[in-house]
């Protein structure tokens, strides 16, 4: 990767409790192309503006998940990987960054503390990641309802009111995320031992995929191995029993779903924006690797949110990333109003 001396760029960064997925885009208005990332998405909101440059994906550099050593070596790692990590030639005007569970003014800055000291000389801004998910849709207002590790919805209307529920972490919440529902799994087989009841179809395949001897063995394994990486990982198996028939792993999918809906509600009954039709109504964003990836569960969260009210519910199709961009050439554009970029429409 060349350095970027003499070259105005923007960096957007989406920072998950696992991963985190950076892209370098060129501060000069081209529209986002076709990519490997997603392009425009048909229908609604447009092209959004930028070029990428270049990305990569790193460990997650979310201090609240992986501490303060671990989020500056990930960070550190995407600086040298995009060819940005000389201090003096980065050629960074703008950073972006989503990341899950920046609630608190404090988590934020210790963040933006980390990215000022990589990047010295950008302008910084941090946000909670469901603020780049909406972006990424093209949107300036509606709701983002997130299910992967974790969970959380966030609306915002037209006029700049916001309201947010769920995001409590995996000790006080996120029902409806990956984690929860291997949880859920590892419950029920608990519960099938408990009742001396032989092991069921979810329970025999969560102890093959642990490599784990029996339900005592399993609850050793969860307490210690708490990564909440590893059990969301497992999700996957109860989503493929459920559409096999297996009665049990139907009936958690089913308990995430209205989890889920719950919370979208929530936000949206909190800024009275249901019910709402026609124009007055605002998109639901589905977003997160459970939406994106279980058609069943994005599917059956659709149909309780239609019955609610909120009937313009889509699955974001474009990673978050994109959506740090977005909002990095916004900041950009504003700090040099003279700069006039061609935007396509």
């Amino acid at each position: 990767m060349p350095r970027l001396l003499g070259k105005d760029r923007v960096l957007g960064l989406d920072i998950g409790g696992s991963k985190t997925h950076a892209i370098l885009a060129d501060d000069g208005g081209a529209g986002f192309g076709a990519n490997s990332t997603g392009g425009a998405r048909p229908g609604g909101g447009g092209m959004l503006p930028g070029h990428g440059d270049a990305e990569c994906t790193a460990g997650s550099a979310n201090i609240a998940s992986v501490g303060p050593e671990a989020a500056a070596s990930a960070l550190d790692e995407i600086a040298v990987r995009l060819g940005a990590d000389n201090s003096g030639s980065h050629g960074i005007r703008t950073v972006v960054a989503g990341a899950a569970g920046a609630d608190t003014r404090d988590g934020r800055d210790r963040l933006a503390a980390l990215l000022s000291r990589r990047f010295p000389g950008a302008r910084i801004r941090v946000v909670h990641d469901t603020h780049i998910i909406l972006a990424a849709g093209g949107l300036e207002s509606g709701t983002v309802l997130i299910s992967g590790t974790g969970s959380a919805a966030w609306a915002r209307t037209g006029d700049g009111r916001e309201a947010r529920a769920g995001g409590w972490g995996y000790l006080l919440g996120d029902e409806g995320s990956g984690y929860a529902v291997a949880r859920s799994a590892v419950r029920n087989a608990l519960s099938e031992h408990d009742g001396g009841l032989p092991a069921g179809p979810l329970t025999a395949h969560l102890l093959e995929r642990t490599g784990v001897a029996g339900p005592a063995e399993l609850l050793d394994l969860f307490y210690r191995n708490p990564e909440r990486r590893y059990w969301a990982g497992l999700a996957g198996t109860v989503f493929a029993l459920a559409a096999r028939g297996d009665r049990v792993s139907a009936a958690i999918v089913d308990d995430a779903a209205r989890h889920l809906a719950v919370i979208a509600v929530a936000v949206n009954e909190r800024l009275g924006t249901i019910p709402a039709s026609g124009p007055a109504a605002r998109p639901v964003l589905l977003a997160g690797g459970m939406l994106v990836n279980q058609p069943a569960l994005a599917g059956r969260v659709r149909g309780l949110l239609e019955g609610r009210g909120l009937t313009d519910v889509r699955v974001l199709d474009r990673a978050p990333a994109w959506g740090a961009v977005k909002l990095a050439l916004d900041d950009a554009t504003a700090a040099s109003p003279q700069r006039h970029r061609q935007v396509p429409a």
